[in-house]
């Protein structure tokens, strides 16, 4: 038998002799490994050698021994769902396999084997000894951890027992469940073991990264997640790891578009035992610094890149750093199996109509929403107490729980990140899943009715239940128009669902949510950091204020640079949703009481009376008071586009009143390195002031565009206070005198040499259709809308344009 040299007759092969086409022979995880050694080495990918134990191995020993007979026999009649009887079966068939000797010439042959990576690396090598099941990593099924993981495997004896343990392990209670769910036959899938140098990320860390986004199927980014020590951590869940997006398109021109960094907690350390493997404790220093730097970063997203064009399709890869090398390596690379399988052309968009009491928040898996009875379950022996449509709250999942993951409503974990294995299986079964609460467990009432709101890009947990809808499109129908469609958006975290509404870019990106949720201190207090921190003995409430500070900005000892990472991220994050489309970004235009609500803000801001016409926007800018904070903003935006390579961020001006203050604050942008022109800056102004209007003409001197802000415009045409409930009757963005001004300004920078754009990001053109057609009729070059009104706008404009010919 062992003379015929065909793949299918050798029990075990190299990984570099290995490709993608021999998975039914080393399954998906091996042949991946060869694939990768054989053709990405060239290019810089580092994969750690190794050797497959192929399925005609494991094909062998069980017929051999003949206990194919005797596990058909054990499993007929089964039920999964009676999950104690799935139990016992499953209990029985591994303990035969267990107890079952490997064929002599077969144990021979992976000792031999093994004895050749002692001769490569030494004696006693540490080994990774992983199961990869032959029907595994299909397009339609993720076999995720359903088979078994040995690290830091040593010797000969102790290597062909975890082998033995590996063929068992195609035999798990939940290997047996999924595999009838699916329609497999269980003598159809077999099992290989992959054997490999270990990487001693146990010095280090290690992670998990797609080149997808996970929740949004937004194809542009690279997720990656990391943490201290072996893999298993974050694949587990175990740790909440550090989260990282980096943008594709520009980083394959050379730019370093690190779009997002997010601490994680990163309690545990899994390091190498006496044998096997132990945890330990992260000490506090370490888990406030992220566990890879920004180069390596963008080393790992590139060869994620380079993995995803090379198998044409996006990735799940593992990866591991060596703490003895400082090398890093991939380990693991299969086909991504959630995004890659839906049905492109139609997009559900879920709406929660209501709120309710928050009880816990966590990591959103998905964008839907959930509800149920709480069914709240510490250990998964008493997974049978649980009953369909229920919503699953424990600490965290493992394989073990997916019996009943597949009937729950929705799932609730303490722990655990957005590539741990209660995040991919809801992803697989379109649950939605809130993971990293933290104290689900505690705070959610076992019985009680809970919403789970994934909508928004924050898993929120609601008590009650909440209504919420549908909203379903079909893409591939929605009618063209000459009118741009664009966007408003102010959160990052919803970008990348976002930008996949059919749009021509961002109308307006506010920077307001982001200096508010993501930074939340006054710039000047960060500035000045170190002037406030000498008078921390001697004043309590600037003492409080410089702890909150630290609190906000863990891991930055430059307090500025805090400010403008954040910052710069949160609109790259935004520009890389909807790239290369225009995105327009408004700089802060908070008035003076909501600066003051800043941390350190009461120090700065004055009191007004009518802060909706005071000290706002670009009188601001140029002013000394304030001109370095807005150079924080110029320098953010600046490393966007020029670090970050997204050119399409377009800076807009708010609350400009005269032409002077623009020739002032384009000045100060020049100043900051800002400079109108360069690398094809173009700085929009908005039109919100009659003045803007009356004098367009100077404006199109000093601006590039206009967006007609419909708000302000209709209250400051109608000289009315549009927050007091005693004149708001009177607001009608469709007065004749606002829409008179707006027809102007369209006319005068139409006019204009060179002819300026137009467009306008109020409410009024998705209330009222008849504005939006009064819009076309003026020739406005593009309209900018909430999301949620997007679709039925353009069905609009649509129709307006082919009444007018347009």
């Amino acid at each position: 038998m062992k003379g015929d040299l065909s793949m299918m007759q050798e029990f075990v092969k190299w990984f570099e002799d290995l490709t993608i086409g021999d998975v039914p022979s080393v399954g998906g995880k091996n042949a991946s490994l060869g694939e990768m050694i054989r053709n990405l080495g060239s290019k810089g990918v580092r994969v750690p050698s190794g050797f497959a134990i192929t399925a005609y191995a494991y094909k062998y020993m069980i017929e051999k021994a003949g206990i194919d007979v005797k596990i058909k026999e054990i499993l007929k009649g089964l039920n999964t769902h009676d999950l104690t009887d799935l139990a016992a079966r499953g209990q029985k068939i591994r303990t035969l396999i267990k107890n079952t000797p490997i064929p002599q010439e077969l144990e021979e042959d992976i000792r031999r084997h093994y004895r050749e990576m002692e001769f490569r690396y030494g004696e006693n090598i540490d080994v990774a000894v992983r199961s990869s099941a032959t029907a595994e990593d299909l397009p339609d099924a993720s076999f995720a951890g359903q088979q078994e993981t040995y690290l830091n495997i040593r010797g000969e004896d102790a290597l062909t027992e975890k082998v033995r343990d590996c063929f068992a392990s195609l035999f798990t209670n939940r290997a047996i469940s999924y595999r009838v769910d699916k329609g497999f036959d269980h003598f159809s899938v077999y099992l290989s073991v992959g054997v490999q140098k270990m990487v001693r990320s146990d010095l280090a860390c290690s992670g998990v990264m797609f080149s997808i986004d996970t929740e949004s199927g937004f194809t542009n980014a690279v997720y990656i997640t990391g943490a201290y020590g072996l893999g298993e951590n974050v694949v587990q869940g175990t740790v909440n790891p550090d989260q990282f997006y980096v943008f594709k398109p520009t980083l394959m021109k050379g730019f370093k578009p690190i779009l997002e960094k997010k601490l994680g907690s990163k309690e545990k350390r899994l390091v190498y035992g006496e044998t096997g493997t132990k945890q330990t404790k992260v000490s506090p220093e370490d888990k406030a610094k992220f566990v890879i730097d920004d180069d390596e970063l963008l080393t790992l997203a590139r060869w994620a890149c380079i993995i995803e064009d090379h198998y044409k399709k996006p990735m799940d890869i593992e990866w591991a750093k060596d703490g003895q090398t400082k090398d890093l390596f991939i380990v693991q690379a299969r086909p991504e199996t959630v995004h890659s399988q839906k049905d492109q052309a139609t997009m559900k968009t879920y709406v929660l109509d209501e709120k309710g009491t928050l009880l816990a928040q966590g990591e959103a898996v998905g964008s839907k929403i959930g509800q149920g009875e709480v069914n709240v379950i510490e250990d998964a022996k008493d997974i049978s107490q649980f009953k369909k449509g229920q919503v699953l709250v424990t600490d965290m999942t493992d394989p073990d729980w997916e019996p009943i993951m597949k009937i729950a409503g929705a799932i609730v974990t303490n722990r655990g990140g957005r590539t741990c294995h209660a995040a991919i299986i809801s992803r697989e079964l379109g649950i939605p899943c809130v993971i990293g609460t933290g104290n689900g467990t505690s705070v959610i009432k076992n019985g009680s009715n809970i919403t789970i709101d994934c909508s928004e890009g924050t898993g929120r947990i609601y008590e009650g239940l909440l209504k919420y809808h549908v909203d379903e499109i079909k893409l591939d129908q929605l009618p063209a128009t000459k009118t741009q469609i664009m966007m408003n958006v102010g959160v990052p975290e919803q970008a990348f669902q976002q930008g996949q509404i059919p749009n021509n870019g961002v109308g307006l990106a506010r920077e307001e949510f982001i200096i508010n949720s993501h930074i939340g201190i006054h710039p000047l207090a960060l500035i000045e950091y170190q002037t406030l921190q000498t008078k921390v003995a001697k004043d309590k409430k600037i003492a409080e204020t410089i702890k909150k500070i630290d609190e906000r900005s863990v891991g930055y000892d430059d307090k500025v640079e805090f400010f403008v990472d954040t910052l710069a991220r949160g609109i790259a994050k935004i520009a890389a949703g909807f790239y290369p489309n225009d995105v327009i970004v408004r700089m802060s235009d908070f008035k003076t009481n909501e600066y003051a609500n800043l941390i350190g803000g009461y120090l700065y801001e004055p009191e007004e009376h009518n802060p909706m016409i005071g000290w706002r926007g670009a009188s601001r800018y140029y002013d000394p008071k304030f001109k370095p904070a807005f150079g924080l903003e110029c320098v953010a935006l600046k490393k966007a586009r020029n670090e970050m390579g997204l050119s399409n961020i377009k800076p807009m001006i708010p609350f400009c009143r005269t032409p002077e203050e623009g020739r002032k604050v384009i000045s100060v942008m020049n100043d900051y390195g800002l400079k109108q022109g360069e690398n094809g800056l173009e700085v929009y102004v908005m039109c919100e002031i009659p003045s803007n209007v009356i004098v367009a003409d100077q404006f199109s001197e000093i601006f590039d565009g206009f967006s007609i802000g419909s708000n302000d415009l209709t209250q400051l045409a109608l000289g009315l206070d549009r927050d007091s409930d005693l004149v708001a009757h009177i607001f009608d963005e469709r007065n004749d005198a606002v829409k008179r001004l707006i027809s102007q300004v369209i006319s005068t920078a139409h006019q204009h040499h060179p002819r300026r754009k137009v467009g306008i990001c109020g409410q009024a053109p998705s209330d009222f259709p008849e504005f939006a057609e009064f819009l076309v009729e003026c020739g406005i070059d593009s309209i900018s809308l909430n999301p949620d009104t997007v679709i039925k706008t353009r069905l609009k404009i649509a129709e307006t344009e082919q009444r007018l010919g347009k």
